[in-house]
């Protein structure tokens, strides 16, 4: 059901089966749950109340997967690790805890505990021994196996660079290409779903459904200002673009100065993060760029599409070029 107070996404997704698996001494009834078919309204999102011991956990989500046979997986922490091993969908990995062992160990992890979230069995406690940390141990031991080109095309990982609990991005990036960094910490918050996790899910949900989406460019230097700051209002039309638009970011390549590519890149990251990645361009050639629009603060006459000139007159502001756009309705 859509909520007129809080954004939401109604076509993405829109019809199809969304699979959460939740993290460590969490259940069904997280928060992330509601979460999620909340600003997917059209989407089905399924959960449940994941075992204690690694093995029951493996076979059940194995057995939900055959059940359910879900479009999307999107697994966090603990969850992310469980559905690294879930082989021949669509996953989405969130901080994805591929050390359990080791972080029960750091974290404090080893006795009494209580879950977070309502279990459907009504269990609230749980006591975590050396043995079960020694189950864990193993457990991580199966990620990563038997991988194929198909696997790697189909796992994205999502890695918040201030989580204090869990650094696995060097060992995903070892075994899948699509390692992304985005500004957050170990827990899936709201914000965090609404910037980061919303866009790669809509390019998941494009690449299965075959949908194409206009094209717009947008020269770097419409993006920050002259001491490297974001311009007024970019953020917000950029989120804007990114829901009907297949956005690319456009930099200069220079010969002499690569260090230049790399500072923009760092650029990209810090200011945009994860909806860009893999989504800068460098060219020094704007005739070879095939697209539909073009934003740049300059002319831009060999461009074969159409030109939109930041801070002229028509478009001084990125005010003005989101209400062109939203006239547009996607065109």
């Amino acid at each position: 059901m859509e909520n007129p107070y809080i954004k939401q996404y109604p076509t993405l997704m829109e019809g199809k089966k969304l699979m959460y698996v939740h993290g460590f001494g969490s259940s069904a009834q997280s928060g992330t749950v509601e979460m999620l078919r909340t600003l997917m309204p059209g989407a089905t999102v399924v959960a449940r109340d994941i075992p204690l011991h690694p093995d029951e956990a493996m076979d059940m989500l194995r057995r939900m997967c055959d059940e359910e046979q879900p479009d999307l997986i999107i697994g966090t922490s603990m969850g992310g690790m469980y559905a690294e091993q879930l082989r021949g969908f669509d996953r989405i990995l969130v901080n994805p805890a591929f050390e359990m062992g080791d972080t029960m160990g750091k974290h404090g992890m080893i006795g009494k505990q209580t879950f977070q979230n309502p279990r459907a069995d009504g269990v609230q406690e749980f006591i975590v021994t050396k043995s079960l940390v020694k189950e864990y141990a193993e457990a991580t031991q199966l990620c990563f196996k038997d991988i194929d080109d198909d696997d790697r095309r189909r796992v994205v990982g999502l890695f918040g660079d201030e989580d204090p609990l869990v650094h696995t991005f060097p060992l995903f990036a070892e075994h899948y290409p699509t390692a992304i960094h985005f500004h957050g910490e170990h827990r899936l918050s709201d914000k965090v779903a609404m910037h980061y996790l919303i866009p790669i899910i809509r390019y998941i949900d494009d690449r299965q459904s075959g949908r194409q989406r206009p094209i717009v460019y947008i020269d770097i230097n419409a993006m920050r200002d002259s001491y490297g700051n974001a311009t007024a209002s970019m953020h917000k039309a950029y989120e804007m673009l990114l829901e009907n638009y297949s956005v690319y970011v456009v930099a200069a390549a220079p010969t002499n100065r690569p260090e230049q590519i790399a500072a923009d890149q760092a650029w990209v990251e810090k200011y945009l993060s994860a909806p860009a990645y893999d989504r800068l361009v460098f060219t020094n050639q704007l005739p070879l760029l095939y697209g539909d629009y073009f934003i740049s603060p300059t002319s831009c006459p060999d461009f074969m599409g159409t030109i939109i000139e930041w801070g002229s007159d028509e478009f001084k502001t990125w005010d003005e070029i989101m209400v062109y756009f939203s006239r547009l309705g996607g065109q």
